[in-house]
């Protein structure tokens, strides 16, 4: 009798065990790509000016949506977006390190908690929690690898042809700065290429699920932009949106409905079969593509950019049928199917409308405020904290979801283009063309928050300390908020001798990320140079933990 319910249960075992690898097996492998400053009119599928031989190629065997739309047009924001299903305001993650709300749904999180294995590689140190950035973004994957771009493919290739399905593997591709904008483009589509083959050679590709979009475009002198942040054109929102479903269903088939970068964390979940949870304000884009009918989804993108690091008015646009428009002190109006490169306002002429437009608008902000995601700010004890070392007039980001107040960015755009320019000098290692760029007019007579923290950190590279701090100071007067900021002088302050305040603006940073490696490990200095040696011990056992993060 003992033998036959040991050899029944062993039976009952070998069941369950073949039944759930059938059922791990059919679920689908995904592969979200998100492409970095990839105009919608820079690839082939899209328009054939612009070839992309390998995206061409991947969008013969998936849905094509030619109207497609990034809710925000910064990376951190817009991939935050990509990844949670939530609108900016919802997630409240911006450019400043606020980090994600726990209570924020999570497309990884989701997978993972179905069996999914996980893995993201980011080709950009804006996307590296590790490195003070995107705090909360390695949120439920297993592996989470931020390395420079040219050995980024590498390791994601590495890690599909080593993983058994399922699998959801997040690849973020950046654009190399130092290349003609076509070319990188072209250098960008071959890294696709690169990754689309490894699937194919693994017989993976027929079966996954494939999603390619771009996190929003880049302005390229467009409406007087250099790059992206601060307007809402089509140039910088509206992006190329592949999706590829198992067994290549609807292949070729092109939507001209307009759809929202917004729905491809729901349309991954639904395609896989999974229940899409309901905190997620995207939609899945597979009754759209199955429809024989277009209906536009009504599009909102916006711009906190022109507000934190200018001190300028916010931005957000509205856009529902044929009309684009854009709330702004000076506001704007565009019938894009006469104008579709927005360039002849109609908010003087075509009041009527325009007021519809602002009442939807004002109707969407209301109903997406309640129970919004505040950003991370400063709590009270630290603004006392802050008031105490001799800042003045601290201006808090106000958090107000209207974009009518303030400078117009539009009158100030070449202000923006120099800054931003100069943040890319600084960024390449072009040190000493940044310290000069920002000590330009007018953006040294300006009272810019982000002329200011990039001063004070090229001024910190060259170990001008004392200069660096001064910037700092004022940065942090303007943008108290301001996570980057806060680390930033606390290093140079750390540099320059003066601990105390040091650890002030370290325990800021350190608070607001708590999985810094970094900010740990000089807080850890700091205190051990005062003599406190048992915080000093915590902070370094923090700093290791967070280095030793996959």
């Amino acid at each position: 009798m003992f033998r036959s319910t040991v050899r029944l249960a062993s039976f009952v075992i070998f069941i369950l065990t073949l039944s759930a690898g059938s059922f791990a097996a059919t679920k689908p492998n995904i592969i979200l790509i998100t492409l970095g400053s990839v105009r919608a009119d820079h690839v082939g599928f899209l328009d054939t000016k612009h070839p992309t031989t390998n995206l061409d190629e991947l969008a013969k065997h998936s849905i094509i949506f030619e109207h497609a739309y990034a809710q925000a047009p910064l990376t951190v924001v817009s991939d935050a977006t990509i990844l949670s299903g939530t609108y900016p305001q919802t997630h409240g993650t911006t450019e400043l390190g606020s980090p994600l709300s726990a209570g924020i749904p999570w497309l990884p999180e989701v997978l993972h908690s179905r069996g999914y294995q996980t893995g993201a590689f980011v080709g950009s140190t804006l996307l590296d929690p590790k490195s003070g950035f995107a705090p909360g973004f390695d949120r439920g994957f297993d592996t989470y690898d931020a390395t420079d771009r040219t050995t980024q493919m590498t390791h994601a290739v590495a890690w599909v042809t080593q993983k058994h399905a399922p699998f959801f593997v997040w690849v973020n591709i950046v654009l190399p700065g130092s290349s003609a904008y076509s070319a990188a483009v072209s250098s960008l589509d071959g890294a696709v290429g690169k990754l689309v083959n490894t699937l194919r050679v693994q017989k993976l590709f027929d079966d996954a699920i494939i999603v390619v979009t771009a996190d929003h475009g880049e302005g390229l002198g467009a409406h007087g932009e250099d790059t992206h942040g601060v307007f809402l054109y089509d140039e910088t929102i509206r992006v190329p949106l592949l999706l590829k479903l198992s067994g290549n269903q609807l292949a070729g088939k092109r939507i001209p409905t307009q759809v929202r970068t917004l729905d491809v964390a729901p349309t991954a979940l639904e395609g896989a079969g999974i229940p899409v949870p309901s905190q997620m304000q995207g939609q899945s884009l597979l009754r759209i593509a199955k429809a024989t009918t277009n209906t536009d989804l009504p599009v909102y993108s916006r711009s906190d950019f022109p507000q934190q690091a200018f001190g300028w008015s916010a931005l957000e646009s509205w856009r529902t049928g044929k009309y684009l428009y854009v709330r702004a002190p000076k506001p704007e109006l565009y019938d894009l199917s006469t104008d579709p490169g927005a360039t002849h306002n109609l908010a003087q002429t075509s009041k009527a409308i325009l007021q519809t437009l602002a009442s939807q608008l004002d109707g969407f902000d209301a109903h997406f405020s309640r129970g919004k995601n505040s950003e991370a700010q400063l709590t009270s004890s630290e603004m006392q904290k802050l008031a105490s070392l001799g800042y003045v007039g601290l201006q808090k980001t106000p958090s107000s979801n209207t974009a009518a107040d303030g400078i117009d960015p539009k009158d100030a755009i070449a202000i923006a283009n120099q800054t931003l320019a100069a943040i890319s000098d600084l960024q390449q290692g072009k040190v000493d063309k940044a310290i000069a760029g920002f000590q330009q007019a007018p953006i040294k007579q300006a009272n810019i928050y982000l002329a200011q923290y990039g001063l004070g950190r090229g001024l910190a590279q060259k170990q001008r300390y004392a200069e660096a701090v001064e910037h700092l100071h004022k940065a942090i007067e303007l943008q108290p908020d301001s996570t980057g900021a806060n680390f930033e002088i606390g290093r140079a302050l750390l540099k320059a001798g003066d601990l105390n305040t040091a650890a002030v603006h370290l325990e800021i940073a350190a608070n607001r990320l708590p999985e810094f490696s970094e900010v740990h490990a000089l807080l850890a200095e700091a205190y051990g140079k005062l003599g406190r040696k048992d915080d000093a011990s915590r902070e370094r056992a923090k700093a290791t933990q967070g280095r030793g993060k996959p």
